[in-house]
């Protein structure tokens, strides 16, 4: 694997659009090679009507419960943003997933045709199916909280995948854009582009991070606060809150959880830690879960520092045959289309490994719901205590 910072891969991923309708890497971050071939917006799909039908399915949750969602829009009256110095306020969307009463309704886009384009390079991925209905009545009761960080450059809908096994399994479930670090659309049809991927230092990586932990926290505070909240009849837990992402989203998720005493766990899908944790450490459970991070293997440093400082319940497990993009919808996006050969093999082996991306996508809803069930639902959870027939592909590493 390659020794490139992980949280940098996603950003500096550059392959041709054309090819793999762009899904190894979005073109909101900088090229990682001045010879990769330009953005096209050739459809893999072939004409606009072959795409629906072609168009790949977001793989059904494990747990069969009818799943609503909808798009919401945040203003951040109390925060300038770090981003935009002429910004008075700091803008986010995000998306919540939630148990529905029923499975009746519209069913909700993946992504925009403009977010698509302007990711991607090509509307098709907007014709991606989901198996979410959209603005449902939630299903009473509260219902615990987890909120989803995206890999950098990403947009919150490449934890689709993710967000709809958890809503499935009873949680309600938020996961955000974090403005100028990736493509965002506003309801007034304003599409922002990223402002600062074009830089990809280890101070940007903190800055970032620390970025992060605040969107979070307002996430947080929004969804939390007495009146009719975010979504009419959604009720949330205030006891019973998590976080967890990828990448660099997922190193987000802990600094989240050091900064706020309301989140109660975190996991990090194959983020390296930019921002150190305290000297006295962090007592509150941390789910590790990577790629080509276990004994042995090179990129294992930034993990071995982490784990010195997390003082309570963790567990460190690993996908010897997985990438950095075995966590989020583009390893099995890739796979459903057919096109992982035809990504370049110097960089197929860092970004998917040799893993199947549905194994993959298994492996990790299953383990993030166990932590997530244990820690903030209390039940038994044994998944998380020893390796697993039914996962032979995971590796407990400590």
């Amino acid at each position: 694997m390659s020794t490139t910072p992980r949280w940098r891969t996603a950003a500096l991923l550059a392959v041709p659009i054309a090819v793999l309708l762009s899904l190894a890497g979005p073109q909101a971050a900088p090229a990682a090679s001045p010879t990769a071939e330009p953005p096209s917006t050739a459809s893999s799909f072939g004409s606009p009507a072959d795409a629906a039908a072609g168009a790949p399915q977001v793989p059904a949750p494990t747990t069969r419960r009818p799943v609503g969602a909808t798009s919401v829009h945040l203003v951040d009256t109390g925060r300038h943003d770090p981003w935009r110095p002429d910004a008075a306020t700091r803008e986010l969307m995000a998306t919540l997933w939630y148990p529905a009463q029923s499975a009746r309704g519209e069913q909700l886009p993946y992504i925009s045709p403009e977010v698509s384009t302007a990711l991607y390079g090509t509307p098709d991925l907007s014709t991606v199916g989901t198996g979410v209905k959209a603005r449902t009545v939630p299903a009473p009761g509260r219902h615990p909280l987890v909120v989803l960080s995206p890999g950098y450059g990403y947009s919150r809908t490449s934890l689709t995948a993710l967000a709809e096994d958890l809503a499935a399994r009873g949680y309600a479930v938020a996961a955000l854009d974090h403005t100028y670090e990736t493509v965002v659309q506003f309801p007034d049809g304003r599409v922002e582009s990223c402002l600062i991927c074009d830089r990809v230092d280890e101070q940007r990586a903190a800055e970032v991070t620390l970025s992060r932990a605040k969107d979070i926290g307002f996430l947080i505070d929004r969804l939390t606060a007495p009146g009719p909240g975010l979504v009419r009849g959604l009720q949330i837990d205030r006891s019973r809150i998590g976080a967890a992402g990828h990448s660099i989203g997922g190193a987000s998720a802990i600094e989240a959880m050091r900064e706020d005493g309301r989140i109660r766990a975190a996991a990090n899908l194959d983020g390296d830690v930019f921002v150190p944790l305290p000297a006295d450490g962090l007592s509150r459970p941390v789910l590790l879960l990577g790629a080509q991070r276990h004994a042995g293997a090179s990129p294992t440093a930034n993990w071995e520092e982490t784990w010195q400082h997390l003082t309570g319940w963790k567990r460190w497990l690993d996908l010897p045959e997985g990438g950095h993009l075995s966590f989020c919808d583009v390893h099995w996006l890739v796979d459903s289309l057919g096109v992982r050969d035809q990504v370049p093999p110097e960089t197929a082996q860092g970004q998917y490994g040799t893993i199947k991306g549905d194994r993959a996508l298994a492996a990790t809803r299953a383990y993030l719901g166990a932590f997530f069930d244990r820690h903030l639902l209390n039940r038994p959870a044994r998944l998380l205590d020893a390796p697993s027939a039914a996962y032979p592909e995971v590796l407990f590493a400590k």
